[in-house]
C-alpha cells in the first residue's frame, strides 16, 4: 500500500503524466478550505475503491482533517455508493413512476456526519461526479450554491473527482499491463 500522496504520484505510468501534475496542482488548490479540499479528495479515493488509492490519499487527508470530518467523507463516499445506484436507477427507468416512492433506504448519515453541510454536500456531489449519478449531481450541486459556493469551488470539487478517478484507473491498469508484459517476455 502506498503511504503518501507523493508515492502515488511517483507509481502512476508515463501515459498518466498529466494526472500526476493534475494531482499535485489540485492539492495545491486554494479555491477550497483545507476542509473541503482534503475530504473531497478522500470521499472520492473512496468512491473509485482503489487500495493503493484510498490509503496514499487518506494517508495525506489525515493531516489536514480531523477525525470527525475524516469519518464525514468516508461516510459521504459509503452512503453515496448507495444513493447513486437507486437514484440514477429509478432516474434511468423508463417507468417514472419508481421516482414518485420512498426511497425507503436508510440515511441518516446524511443529517448526522458532524461537518458543515455545504462540506459534505460538496463531497457527495464529487462522489456522485464518479458514480454517475445526474439526478443526485443536480441535487447536491442545488445545495452547495444555496450555500454560498462559487462556480469556480464546484468546478474544483468537480476536478478533483475527475483526476482522482483517473489515478486510480491507472494504477490499477497499470498492475495488469505490468503483467501482461512480464508474461509476454
Amino acid at each position: 500500500m502506498m503511504a503518501s500522496l507523493d508515492e502515488l504520484r511517483n507509481a502512476l505510468p508515463e501515459y498518466a503524466k498529466d494526472i500526476k501534475l493534475n494531482l499535485s496542482n489540485l492539492a495545491a488548490e486554494e479555491t477550497l478550505n483545507p476542509q473541503q479540499l482534503w475530504g473531497c479528495y478522500l470521499a472520492c479515493a473512496m468512491s473509485t475503491r482503489q487500495g493503493d488509492v484510498i490509503a496514499a490519499i487518506d494517508a495525506e487527508a489525515s493531516k489536514h482533517l480531523s477525525a470527525e470530518a475524516r469519518n464525514a467523507a468516508c461516510g459521504a463516499a459509503t452512503i453515496m455508493a448507495m444513493n447513486n445506484v437507486y437514484y440514477r436507477s429509478v432516474h434511468l427507468m423508463s417507468n417514472k413512476e419508481y421516482q414518485n416512492l420512498p426511497a425507503k433506504l436508510r440515511m441518516t448519515f446524511i443529517a448526522s456526519h458532524g461537518v458543515d453541510k455545504i462540506d459534505f454536500e460538496l463531497w457527495s456531489m464529487a462522489v456522485s461526479a464518479i458514480n454517475g449519478c445526474g439526478m443526485c449531481l443536480d441535487a447536491h450541486e442545488a445545495q452547495v450554491v444555496k450555500g454560498g459556493m462559487s462556480m469556480e469551488q464546484i468546478q474544483c470539487a468537480l476536478r478533483i473527482a475527475a483526476t482522482i478517478n483517473a489515478a486510480a484507473a491507472a494504477i490499477e491498469s497499470a498492475k495488469y499491463l505490468a503483467a501482461d508484459m512480464a508474461q509476454a517476455a
